[in-house]
């Protein structure tokens, strides 16, 4: 193939918007070493596999196809100058970074979204590239946002809610899940999502303000929902939220976890909140989410992806 269709190419396999990893490991010296990749993905949850592929003229590819043990680390959407230090050749990349060593030895970055340390399953032959599978031996997730890549550019969450404001008077929610449960705050005419009104103040300031009225250490996935209410003359987003895996649910004063399962019993202020989490209960058990627009009565779902191990057919 010639430049100019590798170029082509190489601009419709951009049109599929990504996550950032840095993929690290140790080399024959015990030092650590590590490329920046958007090409990973899920492979199986039983047993728990990855897989990531490494360009066969990277420096580094020898260490890679023979080493014991790599980790993935998904870059949240603070860490670009991180994503830009591992692309590029510079001398000691890890003296700019944070990190620290997972059980395995492998280098594990600071404040990753989520990070997966693994053993080499397999190493497959792939053209230019090579295809690295791992066995997920242990692994975390922070719940926040991954940095988001799309035709050679970063995106995140923040950036897309500032572009779709529309309206002076804004409400910014927070569908906030953890283990099953889904956060709701009790007001007088019924349960609603934790919300604060804009009132000058940015999108990532505000939902700040809620997390922090909350003190609870959440963090935005993406946009989950953004609708109109033409009575009071509000545009509402809400943002689809996370908490760090593992350990135990935070008491929260102003909010209590109530099990999905239970949603449907629970009295919500309004028919537009029913309505979402109703969609949010089907969504969860699928394992596929979309974003609603519309108004309080009525509005269109886009799907944004299909789930990571359903079969098309």
């Amino acid at each position: 193939m010639d430049a100019d269709k590798r170029r082509e190419l190489r601009d419709a396999f951009g049109a599929f918007m990504t996550g950032v990893t840095v993929v690290t490991t140790r080399d024959a010296k015990g030092e650590p070493i590590g490329f920046t990749a958007n090409s990973f993905s899920s492979v199986s949850l039983d047993p728990a596999l990855l897989l990531v592929s490494i360009d066969k003229r990277s420096a580094n590819f020898e260490h890679f196809t023979q080493c014991r043990h790599f980790a993935v680390n998904i870059l949240a959407e603070q860490q670009k100058e991180t994503s830009n230090v591992f692309a590029q050749k510079i001398a000691d990349r890890f003296a700019r970074v944070s990190w620290h060593r997972g059980e395995q030895g492998t280098p594990l970055i600071d404040e990753s979204s989520a990070w997966f340390e693994c053993s080499l399953h397999q190493v497959i032959d792939a053209g230019d590239h090579a295809i690295l599978i791992g066995n997920v031996l242990q692994f975390a997730s922070s719940g926040t946002a991954g940095l988001g890549y799309y035709r050679g550019a970063y995106f995140t969450p923040y950036q897309q809610a500032e572009s779709l404001i529309s309206g002076p008077d804004v409400v910014v929610s927070a569908l906030i899940e953890s283990a099953g449960k889904v956060l709701l705050v009790r007001q007088s005419e019924g349960y609603e999502l934790p919300a604060q009104t804009m009132r000058g103040r940015s999108v990532d300031e505000t939902l700040t303000q809620v997390f922090s009225t909350l003190q609870i250490a959440a963090s935005p996935g993406f946009i989950y929902s953004m609708w109109e209410d033409r009575q009071k003359k509000q545009q509402h987003i809400v943002f689809l939220c996370a908490q760090p895996t593992g350990g135990t649910l935070p008491a929260v004063d102003q909010g209590e976890w109530r099990d999905l399962q239970d949603l449907a019993a629970v009295p919500v202020a309004n028919g537009a909140l029913q309505a979402l989490l109703g969609r949010y209960m089907r969504e969860y058990a699928a394992g596929n989410y979309g974003l609603y627009y519309g108004d309080e009565a009525q509005g269109s779902v886009r799907q944004f992806s299909v789930p990571a191990h359903q079969e098309v057919v």
